[in-house]
């Protein structure tokens, strides 16, 4: 356990979650809480929490307006930024219940939600997106007011429509004796991906996010100096509390990202010490530097393999998991002309990497590790707010998810379940009894649905127990460990194992344009979609399959392949607003290429 920075706020000191917030602005006045990005000036701006609270205040005199009584819900669909947070705060202030929106996410899930938790309040961040939802809004009789962050220019007025501009007042009372203690009660509603039906709304009380918060803070060395860079949304628990309360409750400063495609320029721009992610954007990355080191000299392709292997021998002995070795007297060298070189395209100073919601492939840990990179996976769930365990810097170790946090039991049963316990687990499902009782039993385990192994009080997660396929023959696959070796390759852009209850295994996947231009190249062959169904095209990509396959059992072999240059977005529906495959949606979308692949072999 880390010691205690006396510029941390404990949670046993707070009332609430705007209570957190409360004190950081008067223990810490004039220091920056936030930066981001102005579009009009096209400049960097930082905000203190002093300029927070004033902003605050505003907004939920604005609400008060609004006669809302104590657990209304009101929904935030906005990109990351101060709006979003002086929104949660001020609501959370008056005893409402933030509901968090994907701003990506489909029109028809957005109803869902807002008409599920009767939502009475929305904020967008433009009159463009109130458009887009419109249709599907006729119907929501509960929902009395949407403020968009724009000048509201749209074509035909609205009753509920107001700009943010008209709907905030300028001056307003800031006598904090008006904000209420709420600590048990229902703060927020965040609605699961829905990859397998109807998305379930979790309902998180202050006091579950105050703990996971602490309880996180105590698993990293945080400072008051420490930046974080937000990118992934706020909607996401992982970022809400692990890039958002975590940082208030330290005294450490939060820089919104413009976006994913920005990232790149802001990671060198802003140069952050703490970044919170998920998998996917490692893959991403490491997809563009192999391909990168690939098109270079053998003699640079042969620096940067040693590099990262120098580097990886490295950290094990860092971390006593290996003795010196010879090998290690380059270690500085190749750092200094590889693995610094890569890091500073990542801004320099990242110290902390947190990645979670999904596996990290041990293959892409162990390469940006091994350029230095401290990269901690962890693992948890929406319900449990969300963080279970994590990865420490004195006890690393890539392939697991490492050790739970404080006050938080684990244990394994018959059928290798997790199961979670402890005070960061949710109240329960909204309008959901059934569901509930399902997934917490009477002794208050959450039932994760994930199988895992604990070795030495370090957690694995095998995989998931309703994803296991199992074929015509009895022969049971886990496709997302087909999937994870297969992401590997910077060819492969998406793909999906199909054969539940068939008689062999075959691959849906989408292609990489750039890496599909260059094997095209290299097999003579033109880059159009056409190509795709090449003999010599088809061949070359089932070999890399069956290469990238080879350490599996021998009836884990991808006997067909359909192959896509189509992305799949979350507006077909195909993916989570978290970018998680709806394996249904997907067989669905893909039904005539599936059966072709049963029907043309034997």
């Amino acid at each position: 356990m880390k010691k205690c920075s006396t510029n941390y706020i404990l949670p046993d000191s707070c009332t609430s979650l705007s209570n957190l917030f409360l004190q950081r602005v008067a223990q810490s006045p004039q220091q920056i809480a936030y930066t981001y990005f102005d579009i009009t000036t096209q400049q960097w701006k930082a905000t203190s929490w002093q300029e927070m609270f004033t902003l605050l205040c505003r907004w939920r005199a604005a609400l008060q307006k609004e006669h809302l009584q104590t657990g209304d819900r009101v929904a935030v669909m906005l990109p990351n930024s101060i709006l979003w947070v002086v929104f949660e705060q001020a609501a959370l202030s008056l005893g409402l219940i933030v509901v968090p929106l994907y701003s990506n996410d489909r029109p028809k899930n957005i109803a869902y939600i807002l008409g599920d938790t009767k939502a009475k309040i929305l904020t967008c961040p433009g009159s463009a997106y109130f458009e887009h939802l419109a249709p599907e809004l006729k119907e929501m009789t509960s929902l009395q007011r949407i403020i968009t962050t724009d000048n509201c220019k749209i074509q035909a007025p609205h009753s509920m429509l107001v700009c943010l501009d008209e709907w905030l007042p300028q001056l307003t009372d800031m006598n904090l004796e008006t904000f209420t203690p709420i600590k048990n009660e229902t703060a927020t509603i965040v609605y699961t991906s829905g990859t397998t039906g109807p998305p379930k709304g979790v309902m998180l009380s202050h006091s579950n996010i105050l703990s996971n918060s602490y309880a996180g803070l105590l698993a990293m060395d945080i400072y008051p100096n420490d930046s974080f860079l937000s990118f992934l949304p706020l909607s996401h628990m992982l970022e809400r509390t692990a890039g958002y309360y975590l940082p208030m409750m330290a005294g450490a400063s939060v820089t919104f990202a413009r976006s994913i495609p920005d990232l790149a320029e802001d990671l060198i721009t802003t140069q952050p010490t703490v970044m919170v992610a998920v998998p996917r954007i490692f893959e991403k990355m490491y997809a563009a530097i192999t391909m990168k080191v690939n098109t270079s000299s053998k003699a640079k392709m042969q620096l940067f393999t040693q590099a990262i292997d120098v580097g990886w021998r490295h950290f094990l002995y860092k971390q006593q998991r290996e003795s010196w070795r010879i090998s290690l007297l380059f270690q500085p060298i190749l750092d200094r002309l590889v693995g610094q070189k890569v890091r500073n395209k990542l801004g320099g100073k990242l110290r902390i990497v947190i990645t979670g919601g999904a596996a990290l492939p041990k293959d892409i840990s162990k390469f940006f590790i091994g350029l230095g990179l401290p990269i901690y996976q962890g693992y948890g769930l929406t319900e449990t707010s969300p963080v279970v365990c994590v990865n420490r810097a004195e006890d690393n170790r890539p392939d697991g998810v490492g050790r739970p946090l404080t006050d938080i039991e684990v244990k394994i049963i018959d059928n290798d379940e997790l199961l979670v316990r402890g005070p960061c687990v949710m109240q329960g499902y909204w309008n959901n009894h059934k569901a509930t009782d399902e997934i917490i039993d009477s002794e208050g385990w959450l039932h994760t649905g994930d199988k895992a192994v604990i070795e030495d009080g370090h957690i694995r997660i095998t995989g998931r127990i309703k994803e296991i396929l199992v074929l015509s023959n009895g022969e049971k696959v886990a496709p997302n460990d087909i999937e994870m070796a297969i992401s590997l390759n910077p060819l492969f852009e998406h793909s999906m194992v199909i054969g539940e209850g068939r008689p062999y295994l075959t691959l849906i996947c989408v292609l990489n344009q750039f890496s599909w231009e260059n094997l095209a190249e290299q097999l003579g062959v033109s880059s159009s979609p056409a190509a795709l169904m090449f003999p010599q095209v088809r061949r070359a990509v089932q070999d890399k399959i069956n290469f990238l396959l080879r350490s599996f059992p021998g009836f884990v072999f991808i006997k067909e392949v359909s192959l896509s240059l189509s992305p799949w977005t979350v507006e077909e529906g195909l993916l989570t607003p978290t970018l998680k495959m709806k394996r249904k949606a997907i067989e669905r979308h893909m039904g005539k290429e599936i059966d072709l692949m049963y029907d043309n072999t034997s």
